[in-house]
């Protein structure tokens, strides 16, 4: 029985060719030319799980070491996709699409609390291991493919606040800090004053002792809080940045967050948004929900953008960083696979396989199937001071 279902979805592989070797002992080829991929299945997959969630249930395969793959996973990721195309001619393919495209619920605050913490609280010295040494957690910005990952990530915070147009003295809040670089920059090379908000105790301790090594107490300030927490207290910045914190948001969650954004943003003040996007609206894939981020959800491009006019923001600026996060990711996956050892002494073989699957696919992702990150610049009503051109953000 699995092994006719795994045929049945092999079959509607639309791109590439591959070679599969089934548990009892025989391969079969699937596609018309030279195979590129091979699977390789040490056992079998429940069927149910197969039926539930395809995705969530491979995922969960390869990390108890149930399947092995050989080859590029830029073609896995097409297969993939490829297979998970809605079929009109296959009635239960569209069950399961309507299923699992569902909005997401209202995450409560203990619930993001809770989920933040699952992924970031892992640990600073699991992340120290294979990040820069600026703690980024966030697609970095290649002016040269050359780049080192920690002159990438610099970049990456210096275009983020060339963009903002960060003046002394202004007031810069972070939503989603992570370990701190971002508001350290803006304090030391900008003159601006500061404020981070993240819900890892982790990033929040790292960010407090960057502060007091270098001196940053009456620029810098971090705080472990939630940004609707912070709505309540009514302060008001001149400029807004989130870096890589959308995603956790949630689907259901986006009207408090953009009026969050409109209280605690200044009438002309201009906020920047870095965020993962889909080029459409779908579900959330099961086994990055449930392993690594817990209540996430990407948007696609355009429902960020059509959020925006109902709170009177004006968007000034729109990048795509696709490749640059592609090139992110493996920077990230090639740091990881030198301190594996390490890391399942700190863990267990599964996480190994797990974190391993999560980079690897996500930077093949963002090469070959669409997913991308843009950054959304946007002011909160007009604004009539600001250069003609770009040419600030090259000078």
């Amino acid at each position: 029985m699995q092994k006719r279902l795994l045929q049945n979805l092999f079959n509607q592989a639309k791109a590439g060719a591959f070679e599969v070797s089934y548990w009892d002992g025989t391969t079969e080829h699937y596609g018309g030319d030279t195979p590129s991929v091979k699977v390789i299945f040490h056992g079998k997959i429940p069927y149910k799980q197969m039926l539930k969630d395809p995705v969530l249930a491979f995922g969960e395969a390869y990390m108890d070491g149930l399947i092995d793959i050989t080859g590029d996973l830029d073609d896995i990721i097409k297969l993939v996709g490829s297979s998970m195309e809605l079929n009109g001619e296959n009635r239960g393919r569209q069950i399961l699409t309507k299923i699992f495209s569902r909005r997401t619920h209202s995450a409560s605050l203990r619930e993001q609390k809770e989920n933040i913490r699952h992924h970031y609280d892992l640990g600073n010295d699991f992340f120290s291991l294979w990040l820069d040494e600026t703690m980024s957690y966030s697609c970095a910005y290649f002016q040269n493919a050359e780049d080192s990952l920690t002159q990438a990530q610099i970049q990456k915070i210096d275009h983020v606040l060339k963009k903002l147009q960060l003046r002394p003295g202004e007031i810069l809040l972070d939503i989603g800090s992570g370990w701190g670089w971002l508001i350290l920059r803006a304090a030391q090379i900008y003159g601006a004053k500061a404020v981070g908000i993240t819900l890892s105790r982790e990033q929040y301790q790292e960010t407090q002792r960057r502060i007091t090594e270098l001196g940053l107490k009456d620029q810098v300030e971090v705080e472990l809080m939630d940004y609707r927490e912070l709505a309540g207290k009514g302060l008001a910045f001149d400029k807004i940045a989130s870096v890589g914190m959308f995603e956790h948001v949630g689907q259901a969650n986006y009207p408090q967050f953009m009026m969050t954004l409109k209280k605690l943003l200044k009438e002309g003040g201009l906020a920047l948004l870095h965020t993962i996007t889909h080029t459409k609206e779908g579900p959330v894939n099961g086994w990055i929900k449930k392993y690594i981020f817990p209540g996430g959800y990407i948007p696609s491009l355009r429902e960020v953008i059509s959020l925006l006019p109902d709170y009177d923001f004006h968007v000034l600026d729109i990048e795509s960083l696709r490749m640059h996060y592609a090139m992110t990711l493996e920077r990230w996956a090639e740091g990881f696979d030198k301190h594996t050892d390490k890391i399942r002494d700190m863990y267990d073989e599964r996480f190994v396989r797990m974190w391993r699957l999560y980079l690897r696919s996500c930077a093949s992702s963002f090469r070959v199937s669409g997913l991308n990150v843009h950054q959304i610049l946007f002011s909160n009503g007009l604004n009539n001071d600001l250069p003609l051109t770009r040419e600030y953000l090259y000078n």
